[in-house]
């Protein structure tokens, strides 16, 4: 595999990303410190998805970090990423093993769900994802993850990274990380923003800042 993940995780999305400037927005990010991209497009051609995804490819090699493509591990391959995201309607890990490889990244969406994540690091997960307390624009209706969860999962989980996702913003990032978990994932507060590269680099300044243990 070959990449170490943990730190921030950023995620993309069409309705907050111009097309025009998708590539200058996510590079923007990457400058800023972002450890891990995500392609996640749910709304455009499958053709169009790939072409942005190549390109996409091109740069994140540039920068030394991993292309996650999100929900399809045919994409994935399509595009020669490194990794695909999965999430609760997602085919199952073994069989994206299979057909992926050892090679490639697999993360698993586990939203609430402590056994979800015990679960999916038994299966072969490479890393999972859990939410947060917070509401999130892009997830709304979704069930409020609490902080303990997350600790609980730290202690449950251990031969894995842990995500959290949901609401995090530079002014939160740091009640998060205190949970100890490996890294954030983030998409409005990075994509949303007026200055990706900023936004991203004050995210990255809190894990800088986070005492070690």
């Amino acid at each position: 595999m070959g990449f170490e993940l943990k730190g921030l995780y950023v995620i993309t999305d069409e309705g907050l990303i111009p097309r025009d400037s998708f590539l200058e927005t996510v590079e923007k990010s990457l400058s800023g410190g972002a450890d891990i991209v995500q392609l996640r497009d749910k709304t455009s051609l499958r053709s169009e998805v790939v072409a942005l995804g190549r390109k996409l490819l091109g740069l994140t090699k540039r920068y030394g970090v991993p292309l996650i493509i999100n929900d399809s591990p045919e994409l994935m391959m399509e595009i020669g990423a490194d990794g695909v995201h999965l999430g609760e309607d997602d085919p199952n890990i073994i069989p994206t093993r299979k057909k992926l490889g050892n090679g490639a990244i697999i993360g698993v969406s586990c939203y609430y769900s402590l056994p979800r994540g015990i679960h999916a690091e038994r299966m072969g997960a490479d890393y999972v994802v859990f939410g947060t307390p917070w509401s999130t624009p892009t997830k709304p209706g979704r069930i409020p993850t609490p902080f303990e969860t997350l600790v609980e999962a730290k202690t449950a989980i251990t031969g894995i990274p842990i995500f959290a996702i949901g609401g995090i913003f530079p002014h939160n990032a740091a009640q998060v990380l205190a949970t100890g978990v490996d890294g954030v994932a983030v998409i409005t507060s990075v994509f949303g923003s007026d200055d990706p590269q900023r936004a991203s680099r004050d995210i990255c300044s809190v894990f800088k800042s986070r005492p070690t243990v």
